[in-house]
C-alpha cells in the first residue's frame, strides 16, 4: 500500500523528522528556506497534507490554487495568522495547529525578556563584549526592580497566565489584565490576585510593565499604537512575543526614542525577519530572533503535536487542534 504524501516546508527537529519519514512519503526542505507562493500551491497540488509554519505566507491565492490534492494543514505553531483562514474554510481545507506544549517556554521568553529591558542587560553585555566596561560605578547602567512592581497582561490566555504564574509567584507583582469578552476561571484569578482592567488604556496607564499576549491578524493590528504608547507611565516596560504587527513599530521607535516609556523587549516584529532597522541604534530595547518556544522539549512536541493531528485526520477522526 502506498504511503500518504507529506511536505513540509521547513526543517523540523530531527527526532520528528524520523517519525515523519517512517509514516508517510515525506517531502523534507533540506535548504530551510521558507518556500514561494509557487512551491506552496505545488505543495498543495501534489500532498495529502502540508505542513506550515509561521513563516508560510499561506493566502488566499495560493489556497485557491486548482487540482489541490491537500485536505490538510498543519501548522507548526500556536499562531496561524499567516494562513488566510477564510479562504481555507471556503476550500473546505482543515487546518489545525499546536497550542498547549509551548505555553511555557513562550512564558519564560517574556518573563526573560522583562528582566532584561527592566535591569538594562543587553546594554550591559555590549559594554562587556565591546571592552568598555570600566569597573564597577554607584551610578552604572541603573534600571529599575521588577520584585513587587505591577504587570499588565494584554490577554489572558494559558502563555499570559503561565507568566503571571511566574510574576506574581516568582516576583511578587501585582497581576493586572484585559481580555475582550471571556472571564478566565475565577479560581486563577484567585491564584494570582489578579484584577481585571475595564480597558486598554486603563490597564496601560497602571503598569509598570505591559506583556501583550494576543493573537496576529486584522482585529489587532497597531493594537498599540502613539495614541496608547503616551498612555504608559515614562519608567514603563513593553514586552512583545505575541505578534509583531500588534506594536506600531514607527510608534515604539518614537516612544523610547523621546522617553515616553523606559524601554521595550521585544522577541516578534512587523515584517520579521526584516525589522525596522531603527531599533538596532537604540540602546533601550531588548531584541530576540523570536525564540519563544525555541527549546529542543517545546520544539520536538510541537512536531509530535503536528503528526498526531494529522494521524487522527487520516485515520477519519476529528482532529484534537482543529482551528478550522
Amino acid at each position: 500500500m502506498n504511503k500518504l504524501k507529506v511536505v513540509v516546508t521547513r526543517r523540523w527537529p530531527s527526532e520528528v523528522e524520523t517519525q515523519l519519514k517512517a509514516l508517510y512519503d515525506v517531502q523534507l526542505n533540506e535548504s530551510d528556506v521558507p518556500l514561494n507562493a509557487d512551491q506552496l500551491k505545488h505543495a498543495l497540488q501534489t500532498a495529502d497534507a502540508v505542513l506550515t509554519t509561521v513563516t508560510d505566507a499561506i493566502t488566499a491565492d495560493v489556497l485557491n490554487v486548482d487540482n489541490k490534492r491537500a485536505k490538510i494543514i498543519g501548522q507548526f505553531g500556536v499562531g496561524y495568522n499567516n494562513i488566510d483562514i477564510q479562504a481555507a474554510k471556503a476550500q473546505r481545507l482543515i487546518v489545525t495547529n499546536t497550542p498547549h506544549v509551548l505555553t511555557d517556554c513562550t512564558a519564560d521568553i517574556a518573563m526573560l525578556l522583562l528582566l532584561m529591558s527592566a535591569r538594562r542587560a543587553s546594554e550591559g553585555e555590549r559594554l562587556v563584549r565591546n571592552g568598555q566596561w570600566t569597573g564597577w560605578s554607584p551610578t552604572q547602567l541603573l534600571g529599575q526592580k521588577v520584585t513587587g512592581k505591577t504587570l499588565g497582561l494584554i490577554g489572558f490566555g494559558r502563555i499570559a497566565q503561565a507568566m503571571a504564574k511566574k510574576a506574581h509567584h516568582g516576583f511578587d507583582m501585582k497581576i493586572l489584565f484585559y481580555v475582550p469578552s471571556s472571564t478566565p476561571e475565577q479560581h486563577i484569578i484567585d491564584d494570582l490576585q489578579a484584577t481585571r482592567c475595564d480597558s486598554v488604556e486603563d490597564l496601560l496607564a497602571q503598569s509598570d510593565f505591559v506583556s501583550l499576549h494576543c493573537p496576529g491578524g486584522a482585529a489587532t493590528k497597531h493594537l498599540i499604537n502613539e495614541a496608547r504608547l503616551k498612555l504608559m507611565r515614562p519608567t514603563a516596560h513593553l514586552i512583545n512575543t505575541a505578534r509583531g504587527d500588534v506594536v506600531d513599530s514607527h510608534a515604539l521607535i518614537n516612544a523610547l526614542k523621546s522617553g515616553w516609556i523606559a524601554g521595550a523587549g521585544l522577541d516578534v516584529y512587523e515584517n520579521e525577519p526584516n525589522l525596522n532597522p531603527e531599533f538596532l541604534s537604540l540602546n533601550n530595547v531588548s531584541l530576540l530572533p523570536h525564540l519563544g518556544s525555541s527549546t529542543q522539549e517545546t520544539r520536538i512536541a510541537m512536531g509530535n503535536r503536528v503528526l498526531a493531528n494529522i494521524g487522527e485526520f487520516f485515520a477519519g477522526h476529528a482532529p484534537n487542534d482543529r482551528v478550522v
